[in-house]
């Protein structure tokens, strides 16, 4: 087997190259969305819009060019991508649609209001085939169910169960409102009838974690966010569980071994990916981009690993009480070269189309140059396109 050394400076470079932001672009335009999603497995997803959603300010970081319609366009006219759940609600390639069979058929055993959901679903299906994709407010099912966070209108609940077992598909959005389409509409046939890829549960969790190792391009055998969405005997991807799977991919060689000089913990990789090694060895990469990384970004899934790599504490505090935020509402990390070099609060107002930078914060003992002072005002001007596309 063999084993990879590498400096931190090696492994924060690795890591920037494999998610194609160091250096020069490697992910252009349309198709460039396309293949980083392909690349990653899929681009987290959240709905919270305060200068871009996250799957936008994660495509918008590592594409030339890239806007909101690209994203669009691939999800709801070219059928290229999906809206379904692999690390928690994402985007993912249509074509990976078939390996998800075992979470649709655990929603079709059971959900919450089950019992009701199922008195309304003939109509339902029977409703949107003959009028065509419809959202929770074009049925006229007045009544309220238990729901996952709260009490919700039925007719919401019930279009969610069915997109979550796999009969419907998000056709479109409105703003943030989903509207459902039958799943053969959206989804070619060849692929919603495709067999279980995976059979046995040994081979379909290998695939899971090394799809998401793959994702981040390191990751450690040890608890965190980057596993969440994996099912579970437990309620969590537990330590015994994952170290069986870590040990099934290293026997077949899918992953190596990585150690970090400093890390007590080792790091794993894909075996495809070994290869970059050797060319963040080999290259200087003197290009210094500076791009603004979205809190959900695959990049930072990890984040005990990107403290201990970038020495960078970051935590998303949308959740936090203002009173106990360190610094704000919605921030973004900052990379500038191969280093996470501070932190920005932007707001974005539609209706005068104008990008306001509330705060910028930089980690101690990081010199605030002319180039960095030029690299984020190149950043800032490219989000306020970006914002407005």
């Amino acid at each position: 087997m063999c084993e990879i050394h590498m400096t931190k400076a090696e492994a924060r470079r690795f890591i920037l190259y494999k998610q194609g932001l160091l250096g020069e672009h490697r992910f252009r335009g349309k198709d460039g969305v396309l293949a980083f999603v392909r690349q990653a497995g899929c681009v987290q997803f959240d709905p919270i819009d305060v200068c871009g959603k996250s799957p936008e300010i994660t495509l918008q970081a590592r594409v030339a060019g890239f806007t909101k319609t690209m994203l669009y366009e691939l999800l709801y006219e070219d059928r290229k991508l999906v809206d379904y759940f692999d690390k928690n609600l994402a985007i993912l390639p249509v074509e990976d649609w078939k390996y998800f069979g075992r979470e649709r058929e655990n929603h079709r055993s059971w959900e919450k209001s089950h019992q009701e959901i199922r008195l309304v679903h003939d109509r339902i299906v029977a409703e949107i085939a003959e009028r065509g994709p419809l959202c929770s407010a074009d049925l006229d099912i007045p009544d309220k169910v238990d729901w996952y966070w709260s009490e919700t209108k039925l007719s919401r609940a019930a279009l969610e169960h069915m997109y979550f077992c796999g009969e419907l598909a998000v056709h479109h959005k409105r703003g943030n409102m989903k509207y459902y389409d039958l799943i053969r509409n959206c989804i070619p046939k060849e692929i919603v009838d495709a067999p279980e890829p995976w059979p046995e549960d040994a081979a379909y969790l290998e695939w899971r974690v090394l799809r998401r190792i793959g994702a981040v391009g390191l990751l450690w055998n040890r608890a965190s966010d980057a596993w969440l969405g994996i099912p579970s005997q437990y309620n969590s991807f537990k330590a015994k569980e994952r170290s069986e799977v870590f040990a099934g991919l290293l026997d077949k060689g899918l992953i190596l071994p990585v150690k970090v000089e400093g890390i007590d913990h080792t790091l794993y990789c894909r075996a495809e990916d070994g290869e970059i090694a050797e060319i963040i060895r080999e290259n200087a990469f003197k290009k210094q981009r500076c791009e603004f990384i979205a809190p959900l970004d695959s990049m930072m899934w990890d984040r005990n690993l990107i403290k201990v790599i970038f020495g960078f504490d970051y935590k998303w505090e949308i959740y936090t009480p203002q009173s106990q935020r360190k610094y704000g509402y919605y921030v973004l990390p900052i990379l500038f070269g191969d280093g996470l070099v501070g932190r920005i609060e932007m707001t974005y107002d539609r209706k005068s189309r104008q990008l306001n930078v509330l705060h910028i914060w930089y980690e101690p003992g990081v010199r605030v140059t002319k180039k960095l002072e030029s690299g984020i005002k190149s950043a800032l001007k490219r989000f306020e396109i970006f914002n407005g596309s």
